[in-house]
């Protein structure tokens, strides 16, 4: 165990990655403001205005252009670093697929929100979900302490030379973004332990090259190959860097996926995001009443988790609760785990909830899962009430 100073504080989850950002200490940044990360921006504006960060934040006119910004800076070496929303993430989705399929280390954080029409400002995971197919790693936070651990990491994981991909940290808008909780914060010395500054260029400017060429059907193929090389192989990075970091901070630190009361569990549910913590405490209140419940979170979405397989043994039915959704397909989430774990003979059933920012408890939880306990069957239900 390394010896660290730890500080705590209270801090609203905006205010707490951009925090992590001023400490991961990146030399260009280009966010454009977007409801409701632009708390985000305000605070790495001002961390530049005193001084405290020392790098170039580029102002543009969309998000379009701040990913690009970002992405010719990474290119030439810098490290760097963007954020986004619902609509400005759809608007950034070119640069996305383009960054991605370049495999250039970037991070971006995503404050999640349903997506229009209808316009909503409130939260849902479609617009974080919308680009799982882009080579991205994809992580999410429960809480604003998971939102600063994952962004610090989220550098490490991104310029890991296994690696060499962007990274998107997702944390649910206003119940994270704007909400105040007690957070541990590190001392600058040692995340700059953690994420030393980055030692290598994707160009070497005495050799110069074309970046981002025409690529020939032989040559499409394998960056394609190598970009899922380079997928499959985070999973490794992603699971060091979290013991790493647990060393680090003295705090658990679960790598892909967190298992909460699963060890002999017979029902489960699987979520991702802020309402992990509903979930807990549902299972939490069915574990005193005899009741063998557990929770599977999943902390990385992008690669998904193959260490599902071997928590989910001895369970006969998972819950999935879904905030998103693929018209004409079903829950996002369910799907794949059922992709996952074909074969299995596991009965998955999908919960659609949470749209738009609609309201779910730790009841809402319980009243699915007595259900299924009592033998109720379906394969989606949407939650209403």
């Amino acid at each position: 165990m390394i010896s660290v100073t730890r500080n705590t504080v209270a801090m609203e989850g905006n205010h707490a990655v951009a925090y992590a950002v001023k400490q991961t200490k990146p030399q260009v940044l280009s966010v454009f403001p977007i409801t409701p990360q632009t708390t985000m921006l305000e605070k790495l504006a001002e961390y530049i205005e005193r001084g405290e960060l020392k790098a170039e934040l580029i102002k543009v006119e969309g998000e379009h252009s701040a990913l690009a910004a970002v992405y010719g800076a990474a290119i030439s070496g810098s490290r760097v670093f963007t954020a986004t929303s619902s609509q400005g993430l759809l608007y950034m989705g070119e640069m996305i697929y383009w960054v991605g399929g370049e495999r250039v280390p970037i991070v971006s954080a995503v404050a999640t929100r349903a997506i229009a029409e209808p316009w909503s400002i409130w939260d849902d995971h479609q617009d974080f979900f919308t680009k799982r197919d882009s080579s991205w790693i994809m992580m999410m936070a429960e809480n604003v302490q998971d939102a600063y651990d994952m962004t610090i990491q989220a550098f490490k994981i991104s310029e890991d030379k296994k690696v060499l991909l962007p990274v998107m940290v997702g944390f649910d808008g206003f119940i994270l973004t704007h909400t105040m909780e007690r957070l541990e914060i590190l001392d600058d010395e040692d995340v700059e332990r953690f994420v030393p500054p980055r030692e290598f260029n994707l160009v070497d400017f005495s050799d110069p090259i074309n970046v981002g060429p025409l690529a020939q059907p032989d040559d499409y193929m394998k960056f394609k190959r190598d970009a899922m090389i380079a997928m499959r192989q985070s999973e490794e990075v992603i699971e060091r860097t979290a013991h790493e970091y647990a060393n680090l901070s003295g705090r658990d630190q679960d790598g892909m996926i967190e298992c909460f009361n699963c060890n002999d569990a017979e029902y489960v549910f699987l979520t991702a995001g802020a309402w992990s913590g509903d979930a807990k405490e549902a299972v939490r209140r069915m574990r005193k009443e005899g009741k063998k419940v557990g929770l599977i979170k999943l902390r990385v979405i992008r690669p998904f988790p193959e260490k599902v397989r071997e928590v989910v043994r001895g369970v006969s039915k998972i819950v999935v609760f879904d905030r998103e959704y693929s018209f004409g397909f079903g829950g996002i989430l369910a799907g794949e785990l059922k992709s996952k774990l074909y074969g299995s003979g596991i009965e998955i059933m999908s919960v659609i909830a949470g749209l738009g920012g609609k309201d779910v408890r730790p009841t809402h939880f319980q009243k699915v899962m007595n259900d299924v306990i009592s033998g109720e069957k379906f394969q989606e239900r949407w939650l209403n009430d």
